[in-house]
């Protein structure tokens, strides 16, 4: 009590400082301008999914790069070879390295020698490939930590490349950023259509010069044949490179003063100026080809001397000519880029997801605050005055951090919402018990924080645990989500356990030693008071739990999940398109060979959900497959709208099926740990068993109910996991208790009587929770379906393990592992 002023201030400055820090996301751009710059920038941002626009994942191909690594190898070896007149064979590539036959077996450990020294042939001695000798021919394979270096090397360059070519679009804040290793994510905010974009990302723009081989050429000239770009002919070039793109500095679209047709005007800089006019002054009379990407743009003839600009032509439109001007500034890519995932929301679809979360979200907190007043009075009142700085706090620490707000993140909010009203919860009726016993109110307040301290303690680490690695294998919107939990989480501690308990003591001052009354419901005292034998129906209970859980696999197995994009791979495409029909668009798509899209209809009339598979094997033919698809049901409709694009590369759908299954695996690993370490391994065993039974009994939902499984169902997943076990805490920890209080107990009475006192925490928290999740649950619509309706089984099937099933679990442990004490 003394303390009372000092946390009083402490807790409020803490209070004030993250208000403060949230508060310019609710100012008005008027009064936002008046503020500081870097005040201002203190914001909250929204996701793509709520403020419309369209996010790219690029794959560099790597493979490619190898590829000329290893004929970089090659080359070098046998010049060197050459030199020492060493005879060799025909080299063979591999996709480690080369293999090359030595001709001479007695030269055969020279020749090594000489490739090992090349290998090392590096500015800091880094050693470029081994040097293994398998019967007379060299093997020669790239190291580990060479292939690593030149992977990185190009993805970073590539990126700056992808970031100049987006800064000469004039596009609004692209967010660029690099993704695993090979992966290159765009974020492009306001962009409802990223095709333009999506091309211009994924053309290597490599530019190279080369000379028309001659007709009389000598034989140990390599040659080449390459197709037109603009003309239905092939070209007969040398493979030589006369002068790389690399030395061109600047490029504009021009038009020719005497045909008016759009040119590329370039310059050189002064070693490429040097070399072009040395060249063109030796062959003048001589056509010279300039390849963009393997096609042949141009090939003109020289007839005078060129010096440090020139022009490209070639038939190009303006747009054309634009984009190859653009590209030659920006630098080419060193390798090739492919869109292996593209989602697109439309600007209408974002403000709809807007509305939405604030619309199920308020009246979520609503409903919450009505039931706690309502369960508990003023006490309640208390409790939702902590929510409500829980909510301001949380958005505070987003806004500090520059968060990303998504749709998952909402609804994490929503979530938290409900999760945090489970400390007050549970510290109200702890209070209640110890001034149940006559405890003045001082006491029932020190005891009854006491005691809930460490329950909460635990139950929030192990949620944290679900969430953490929700935010490690997840992606994009599911990382937001857990961000916002994770928030939430240690917000919700503070509140909880520090602002609760000023405001109470605050509440109680004066009146220390008079009884401290809570209100609550009736039949759950006199059921807690009186006891309820729970575990009489034990076996049944398990049985029950176990066919269940045998039919939610059964399900699984047969019909089976509703896999969403994230999981198959491939494209879903929402289409707005009035007065057309299924047969329609069903016959307008096969007639543009993609008699594989799968075509629904999605509620009102005019919109549909298109669904089509992933080319396999094909990087970048998904995003192909989208463009033929718009122009199919355009040339039906030119007014239809895509509001929403999800496209998913098989390689990346793999790797989240991957991350998933790690994921829950190491969840329930990590909280099998943690409560092994805090309780006993009995204790741990019953928790995880009965987290698996949830888990198999939600997954038969998934395929009952026919509800999308896709990464917000795995967020739902883990975020039950979590919710889940902190049930299982809170009873576990009463049965620890009172094992420690009474050990000589007979040990059912003891769980009956742990179950019956939580059971009015038990139910209260999951009506809470409940409650906050039904209006996102009913009117949320598709976009968080696969995340709320779960969620609200998770709820009911957690709870009810949580009184019948962990518990039974338990006892049987204890008797076959060791006593339970």
């Amino acid at each position: 009590m003394k303390s009372l002023h000092t946390r009083a201030v402490v807790y409020g400055l803490v209070i004030v400082l993250g208000l403060l820090s949230a508060l310019p996301n609710l100012l008005s751009p008027t009064m936002s301008g008046k503020l500081p710059d870097w005040y201002q920038q203190n914001t909250v941002s929204l996701g793509l999914d709520l403020q419309g626009g369209s996010h790219l994942l690029l794959e560099a191909d790597i493979q490619e790069l190898f590829a000329s690594e290893h004929e970089a190898m090659a080359g070098e070896l046998t010049n060197s070879l050459r030199e020492a007149d060493i005879r060799y064979g025909r080299i063979q590539m591999t996709d480690r390295g080369i293999e090359l036959p030595v001709r001479q077996p007695e030269r055969v450990s020279e020749a090594a020698s000489l490739a090992r020294k090349l290998a090392t042939d590096t500015p800091d001695g880094t050693r470029r490939f081994d040097v293994d000798i398998n019967g007379g021919r060299l093997v020669l394979t790239l190291t580990e930590s060479w292939r690593a270096g030149i992977s990185r090397d190009a993805v970073e360059r590539s990126l700056e490349v992808v970031r100049r070519r987006l800064d000469e679009t004039g596009l609004v804040e692209p967010s660029i950023t690099r993704q695993g290793s090979d992966g290159i994510l765009v974020q492009m905010p306001g962009v409802a259509d990223p095709s333009e974009i999506r091309e211009l990302l994924g053309t290597t723009a490599k530019m190279t010069f080369h000379w028309a081989a001659r007709a009389t050429a000598e034989e140990d000239i390599a040659t080449i044949i390459l197709p037109g770009a603009y003309e239905d002919r092939d070209y007969k070039l040398e493979e030589r490179v006369a002068i790389a793109g690399e030395h061109i500095r600047d490029a504009r679209m021009a038009f020719n003063p005497d045909t008016n047709e759009p040119v590329v005007n370039f310059k050189l800089d002064d070693k490429g100026a040097r070399l072009f006019g040395d060249m063109t002054r030796n062959n003048i009379g001589r056509p010279l080809a300039i390849v963009l990407d393997g096609e042949v743009i141009t090939a003109p003839v020289i007839r005078s001397a060129i010096g440090a600009s020139g022009e490209i032509s070639g038939g190009f439109t303006t747009t054309e000519a634009s984009n190859l001007a653009l590209l030659l500034r920006a630098g080419a890519l060193p390798v090739p880029l492919y869109v292996v995932e593209e989602r697109t929301v439309g600007p209408d679809l974002g403000s709809d997801a807007i509305a939405m979360g604030l619309t199920t979200g308020l009246l979520g907190a609503a409903m919450v605050i009505a039931f706690m007043i309502g369960l508990y009075g003023r006490w309640g009142l208390i409790a939702c005055v902590g929510l409500t700085v829980n909510i301001g706090l949380v958005f505070g620490i987003l806004s500090l951090l520059g968060a990303t707000l998504t749709l998952p993140g909402i609804a994490g909010i929503i979530l938290t919402i409900g999760m945090a009203v489970d400390a007050n919860i549970l510290i109200n009726e702890r209070i209640r018990e110890e001034s149940r016993q006559g405890k003045p109110a001082w006491m029932a307040l020190r005891e009854g924080f006491g005691k809930a301290y460490r329950t909460i303690l635990d139950s929030n680490f192990t949620t944290l645990i679900a969430v953490s690695l929700l935010f490690l294998f997840g992606s994009g919107p599911v990382r937001g989500f857990a961000v916002t939990i994770g928030i939430g989480l240690v917000t919700s501690l503070f509140t909880a356990i520090a602002v609760t308990r000023l405001i109470m003591e605050w509440r109680i001052r004066g009146r220390a030693r008079e009884p401290l009354v809570i209100s609550g419901i009736a039949l759950l005292d006199r059921l807690s008071e009186r006891g309820v034998n729970f575990m009489r129906g034990r076996v049944i209970g398990l049985m029950v739990s176990a066919v269940f859980s045998i039919a939610a696999i059964a399900l699984f197995v047969q019909p089976g999940l509703k896999y969403g994009v994230d999981f198959t791979g491939g494209t879903v495409v929402e289409v707005q398109a009035q007065g057309v029909t299924v047969d329609k668009l069903r016959t307008t798509l096969q007639a543009k060979d993609l008699e594989d899209a799968a075509i629904q209809e999605a509620g009102a009339d005019g919109r549909f959900l298109i669904r089509l598979p992933a080319e396999q094997g094909v990087p970048g033919a998904t995003a192909e497959q989208v463009a033929l698809l718009k122009t199919a049901v355009t040339s039906v409709e030119p007014t239809a709208e895509f509001p929403k694009v999800d496209m998913v590369g098989p390689k990346v759908s793999g790797g989240f099926s991957d991350a998933t299954i790690l994921a829950i695996l190491l969840a329930g690993v990590g909280m099998l740990a943690y409560l092994w370490f805090r309780f006993e391994s009995h204790f741990a065993w019953a928790a995880t068993l009965t987290i698996a039974l949830d888990l198999t009994k939600t997954i038969g939902f998934f395929a009952l109910a026919g509800v999308e499984f896709n990464l917000t169902a795995v967020a739902a997943l883990l975020a039950l996991m979590g919710y889940s076990v902190n049930d299982k805490v809170v009873v576990f920890d009463r049965i620890r208790e009172n094992i420690r209080k009474t050990p000589d107990r007979p040990m059912l009475e003891l769980l009956n009587d742990s179950i019956s006192s939580t059971l009015t925490r038990t139910v209260f928290t999951s009506v809470t929770t409940f409650l906050a999740l039904l209006p996102m649950g009913i009117a949320g619509g598709a976009a968080v379906a696969s995340f709320a309706l779960p969620m609200l089984f998770g709820i009911v099937i957690g709870t009810s393990s949580s009184v019948f099933i962990a518990s039974p679990i338990l006892y049987y442990l204890g008797l076959t592992c060791s006593p339970l004490a």
